[in-house]
């Protein structure tokens, strides 16, 4: 790594405390590279252990192994439980040291159930592979080494920080207001967030992740008179139910489309009669060609990249529900435990304007801002309508939620320093 440049030496106070030096700095950057090996079996320990969003004792375990890093470096770790929801629970850590308040976003828990084939790390050179290895538990590990390389270089002493690890990110429990209600208060009443979901990465560029869409569902049920298909279309019988389906879903995809909007239909559905499962996940029908469809049954989702848009779309959606067929009735209904987009924002910007001037600083490339259409959704959804947020800290990989997911374990290195950097500069204040 390249020393940071001298240009940074014309540091000056800032308040409440001093800046952070380019010496602490420095140290920062030594200590990353030389507890790398530390921090790898850090990671094949945490993906070693399930930790399936289902499998809860699973994620109360990582959750210890992740207590047992940050109580020696003077956080106050707490573990909230959220059996309420059906969930094993959240760790939250504060380290109280007078600078603004900077909350770090992870989670615990992972895609992959107790029950999953893929169980094991295993490293080949400088990839290594396991269930959630990117997806967060590189994340969690960055947050840990970062941590580690600022005790050591003395910025953590000065800096407050908040660390909110959820243990459902990839199943939230219910009700959504319950399972994210301290992540929701912890970006309330801090001044800058920092999300630690994967690096963002393409054709080995690196981008920065000012904006994430929404994800939410919905289910439409339409309905219609059944009857002998000869009278299809006729004033008695109209058009059934799935001739209304059908006219919905092709309405939305020719008048909906707009920058950042996905609408996609998971599962559909039509017959006498027609049902979905409670999970909402399988739907059955049964029916005959002679018979006019009773009930038709589809399940989708909505990505968005604003509130606006979220609200706008929607309204437009229930227009085009509305207009039925003859003899025909629909209901759409939205689930009400979706996530939030991240919407682009100046603040956003400006955030990342600062990582860049890091990333110079310690003679890293520089990143643009990532398509907010190529990510998901994630928990910095839940906290960036309240204070300016920065998504994408966690490791650079692959494949995430798919046997064989993967990460750069080189990235570790480099992602840690970056936010080590950021964390004290944005907490202790910049030169």
């Amino acid at each position: 790594m390249r020393p940071i440049l001298t240009a940074l030496m014309g540091l000056v106070i800032a308040s409440p405390v001093m800046a952070q030096t380019p010496e602490a700095e420095r140290t920062i950057m030594a200590t990353v590279v030389a507890e790398h090996d530390r921090h790898i079996g850090l990671l094949e320990r945490l993906v070693n252990v399930n930790s399936g969003t289902l499998n809860l004792e699973g994620v109360t375990a990582v959750s210890e192994m992740v207590r047992a890093e940050l109580e020696p470096l003077g956080f106050n770790v707490r573990w909230v439980d959220m059996g309420a929801t059906g969930r094993a629970g959240h760790l939250i850590a504060a380290h109280d040291g007078g600078g603004r308040n900077i909350l770090l976003i992870g989670h615990l828990d992972t895609v992959f159930e107790a029950d999953s084939p893929f169980q094991r790390f295993v490293r080949d050179g400088s990839q290594a592979t396991g269930p959630g290895i990117g997806d967060d538990k590189g994340g969690v590990v960055v947050i840990i080494a970062a941590m580690r390389a600022m005790q050591a270089a003395g910025t953590l002493d000065g800096s407050s920080i908040t660390i909110v690890l959820t243990g459902d990110e990839e199943r939230p429990g219910a009700p959504l207001e319950v399972a994210r209600g301290y992540l929701i208060e912890a970006g309330r009443v801090a001044d800058f967030a920092l999300e630690f979901e994967g690096l963002a990465i393409e054709d080995g560029e690196e981008f920065g992740t000012i904006a994430r869409r929404s994800s939410s569902s919905w289910t439409l049920t339409t309905g219609g008179r059944t009857g002998h298909s000869s009278g299809v279309f006729g004033e008695t019988l109209g058009y059934g139910a799935i001739y209304e389906m059908a006219r919905i879903l092709d309405t939305f995809r020719r008048e909906l489309p707009e920058p950042n909007l996905t609408y996609n239909v998971g599962v559909i559905a039509g017959g006498t009669p027609a049902e979905i499962d409670a999970a909402g996940f399988r739907v059955q029908a049964s029916g005959k060609t002679n018979i006019v469809a009773e009930t038709a049954i589809a399940r989708g989702d909505l990505r968005t990249l604003t509130p606006e848009q979220d609200a706008r779309v929607r309204e437009r959606m229930a227009g085009i529900v509305d207009d039925h067929l003859p003899k025909t009735t629909a209901e759409l209904a939205f689930a009400p435990d979706g996530y939030p987009p991240m919407a682009p924002t100046p603040g956003n910007t400006a955030l990342l304007e600062r990582l860049n001037a890091v990333n110079r600083d310690l003679g890293l490339p520089e990143m643009a801002p990532y398509d907010p259409a190529k990510r998901g959704a994630a928990d910095s959804g839940f906290v960036a309508a309240d204070v300016d947020t920065l998504g994408g800290m966690g490791m650079a990989g692959s494949g995430a939620h798919a046997v064989g997911e993967t990460v750069d374990l080189d990235s570790l290195v480099r992602q840690s320093q970056r936010a080590a950097v950021l964390i004290g500069r944005l907490s202790l204040g910049e030169p």
